[in-house]
């Protein structure tokens, strides 16, 4: 984790690593580093922002042809300067790495027998000693990866470059993005196509299994098998990139992966300003400074996002709050309450019964209203006196991802302001919470990086026909997004439960066919879900646990378990509601189905 860059040129490549790198922030981390190759390898690492990590580069009169560099977001081992990346194994073979390498305690031991000596906590460290002893075999850097991969279980994007072989660079992808820059006379790679704009628009994205040498005049792509393959050339257009697949093979998919820029791209005017009104139209500050009660109108995934501001906004704002189905909202009699600030929550801006919602809300005499939107000119923020923008982007995909992750960043940005203006929050819990929101994109990152494992879970949803999801408090509502995402795109049937009500009725439901996935975060609710738990072991249940690696789950029989890296405190609703849209992307192609487009649904949702 988190960013990768590399270049290979015939001019220093060190002012390009770190620009490169700085374009690759938005995704969350918490040191840097590079190496190049100039007689020796020479590195530089710093805890801390990308300027520190160039500063010290530049003390150092850091120059080289050939380099690699990376920020990286802590999982294993703490976030010191030793466990940053690049990884150097006999001061001759360097590597930087994104994802996760499940073996790598067992591979740490085989090492540590042949006589490596460990100075990070890392996994990735492993990967630096391993390609060291194979490169020592073969003499040849291309080889000694291609090898070393093979024994790697796990998802990894990876660039190694080696002390003997200064005019080549070779990166291997499995379940991590990785492309290839082409320029003229010189070559690049990163984890995203932003890190090598300001060199070249032309790109190659590299699949699953792939292993390539780069020098300066081309490159040679093996696939899986070892064949050389010739990949597609695109012409990136930053401007076009939302409408583009890219190496994905849907828009959902894409759109899942574009959640770390576009949460980054959302916070970034809550980090400049802080908590403020201002951040939600410049009548803000009077506005919501009449506000005693909150009530949300959304939709689908959309009245899912609101029902987790429910719970930020009573425990943290003090204030009453109703989440409400904009569609049932109109056709009930109403206790209007003037100072209620009404919020509307829709990713197009034109959903029609969010928008006949506020309507009626308005004509009961509720003028305090807020839009929390994606299209800014849109009708509902047009009829609505404030407005937040969530920047997510196009959102082509029908099953919302994206957009819903972003507007629960814009709910807890309302959530924290109102806190404020009611003087329920202190200096410290601010500068906290804008801390977490710092920390997010690079949370969300990781959760990224359990596709590989959440990909052989959808496997055995392939031939279900129902599930059960569970979730407690805050994560009850991440239950039933998952249940949506499940049904919309899969067409698998299922509901969602609080899991305390599991024996009130549900549990009639849970036998050997019946999957019960489970949201278990690390939090005071832990120990009851775990009690839910055993009540669908007894009756023969199967268990698909999405913990937090704190939460002392252990896999058995009929309960299976897969970690977030760290509990991310009272964001974790967000982090979590990635696994879902994975396994609910995968259950989809598992089952064969339009998973951009499923049957019976539209994205702008504009009629009643």
């Amino acid at each position: 984790m988190c960013g990768i860059v590399g270049a290979i040129a015939n001019r220093n490549v060190v002012p390009m690593l770190v620009e490169g790198l700085q374009r690759l922030e938005y995704r969350g981390y918490d040191s840097a580093g590079i190496a190049v190759i100039n007689d020796e390898i020479k590195r530089v690492r710093r805890v801390g922002r990308v300027a520190e990590m160039e500063a010290a580069a530049a003390a150092e009169g850091l120059s080289g042809q050939v380099g690699i560099g990376h920020t990286r977001w802590a999982t294993h081992g703490g976030v010191t300067e030793p466990n940053a990346h690049p990884h150097v194994s006999g001061e001759l073979i360097a590597v930087v790495h994104n994802g996760i390498i499940e073996n790598h305690d067992e591979k740490r031991a085989e090492l540590k027998k042949l006589g490596y000596v460990f100075e990070s906590q890392t996994d990735t460290e492993v990967i630096a000693h391993l390609v060291h002893h194979h490169y020592l075999q073969t003499r040849d850097l291309y080889r000694a990866v291609e090898i070393a991969v093979r024994e790697l279980v796990g998802a990894y994007a990876i660039a190694v470059i080696a002390l003997n072989q200064p005019d080549l660079m070779i990166v291997a992808r499995m379940g991590c993005p990785l492309l290839i820059g082409l320029g003229e006379g010189e070559n690049f790679a990163a984890s995203d196509v932003s890190a090598v704009l300001s060199s070249t628009r032309r790109v190659i994205y590299l699949e699953d299994g792939d292993v390539a040498q780069i020098v300066r005049d081309g490159i040679t792509i093996h696939d899986r098998s070892g064949a050389v393959i010739a990949r597609k050339e695109h012409v990136s257009d930053v401007s076009l990139a939302s409408l583009e697949l890219g190496p994905y093979s849907h828009f959902m998919q894409k759109e899942i992966h574009e959640q770390p820029k576009a949460i980054s791209d959302t916070i970034e005017p809550i980090l400049e300003q802080g908590f403020t009104p201002a951040l939600f139209g410049a009548d803000a500050q009077e506005i919501l400074a009449q506000v005693d009660g909150v009530q949300i109108l959304a939709c689908g995934t959309s009245y899912y996002a609101a029902s987790v501001a429910r719970y930020w906004l009573e425990d943290i704002a003090g204030i009453s709050c109703q989440a409400e189905v904009a569609s049932e909202y109109r056709y009930r009699n109403v206790v209007a309450n003037p100072k209620n600030l009404i919020v509307t929550i829709s990713q197009s801006g034109e959903t029609l019964d969010t928008m006949e919602a506020l309507k009626h809300a308005q004509a009961l005499g509720q003028s305090l209203t807020l839009a929390i939107c994606n299209v800014q000119e849109s009708a509902i923020p047009r009829a609505s006196r404030l407005t937040f923008h969530t920047r997510a982007g196009a959102e082509i995909g029908v099953a919302s991802t994206k957009a819903f992750t972003t507007q629960l960043v814009a709910l807890f940005a309302l959530t924290v302001t109102l806190a404020k203006l009611r003087g329920r929050l202190s200096a410290a819990q601010e500068a906290a919470y804008l801390d977490a929101l710092r920390h997010l994109p690079g949370s969300v990152q990781h959760a990224l990086n359990l596709e590989p494992q959440i990909k052989l879970w959808a496997e055995r949803f392939g031939a279900k026909h129902h599930a059960l999801f569970l979730g407690r408090g805050l994560h009850y509502p991440i239950a039933l997004e998952g249940a949506l995402k499940l049904k919309e795109i899969s067409y698998i049937h299922a509901e969602a439960y609080p899991a305390g009500e599991l024996k009130h009725g549900p549990l009639a439901l849970v036998d050997s066919d019946m999957p019960v996935v489970v949201i278990a975060p690390n939090d005071a609710l832990l120990e009851k879900v775990k009690s839910n738990m055993q009540e669908v072991r007894a009756r023969g249940g199967e268990l698909f646990v999405f913990a937090d690696l704190d939460s002392h789950f252990t896999e058995s029989e009929g309960v299976h378990v897969i970690r977030t890296p760290r509990n991310a405190g009272v964001l974790s609703p967000i982090v979590h509601a990635i696994p879902v849209q994975l396994l609910a992307y995968h259950a989809a192609l598992q089952k064969g189905t339009d998973v951009d487009k499923p049957r019976n649904l539209a994205k702008s949702v504009t009629v009643e």
